[in-house]
């Protein structure tokens, strides 16, 4: 498979341009609509396949962020052959009020799955309220990191991310 023709297949297909508000209040003129390239099932697939060598060794479950880390961890578990869970952002105020849906994370070597990572807010917030639930994180492995380097939420809780594409507001910019 070609790295480097996928990468341009994702960001073909998911990169917009104009003003967007994102997730951390930041402003940019790039957006990443993962969504696009997570409905388009053959890009996905090849995402799946090209993400496999980035889930950390040892590694025992997957578990994807509401919403878009969902289909990535979904498609991570058919290719990898790992279990995974779905992890809402908020735990569930009734039935078994669970924060995390499918596997079992608990005492596992987990590894988070998402989409795309900016600031790392989410990823940071659900790391913590994992961690608190006795899970074990390993990593974070995401599709499209938006800068190049580990966002400082994430540093500073010493979770290593790896993703599929580094810097890809540079990238977009040289094109």
């Amino acid at each position: 498979m070609n790295s480097s023709s996928l990468q341009t297949d994702i960001l073909n297909i998911a990169r917009l341009s104009g003003s967007f508000r994102l997730r951390s209040g930041q402003t940019s003129n790039t957006y990443f609509d993962k969504y696009r390239f997570e409905a388009e099932p053959s890009i996905l697939k090849r995402i799946a396949k090209a993400m496999v060598p980035l889930i950390p060794a040892g590694t025992e479950c997957l578990a994807g962020l509401e919403l878009g880390g969902v289909p990535i961890a979904t498609a991570l578990s058919l290719e990898s052959g790992l279990p995974c869970a779905f992890v809402r952002k908020q735990r569930k105020p009734y039935g078994t009020e669970k924060l995390a849906e499918g596997f079992d994370l608990k005492g596992r070597r987990t590894c988070i799955i998402e989409d795309v990572i900016t600031t790392g807010g989410q990823v940071a917030e659900s790391a913590d309220a994992l961690i608190r639930d006795g899970v074990d994180i390993v990593g974070v492995c995401c599709v499209i990191l938006r800068g190049d380097e580990v966002p400082p939420l994430l540093a500073e809780r010493n979770l290593k991310v790896t993703a599929l594409i580094r810097n890809a507001v540079e990238r977009d910019a040289k094109r």
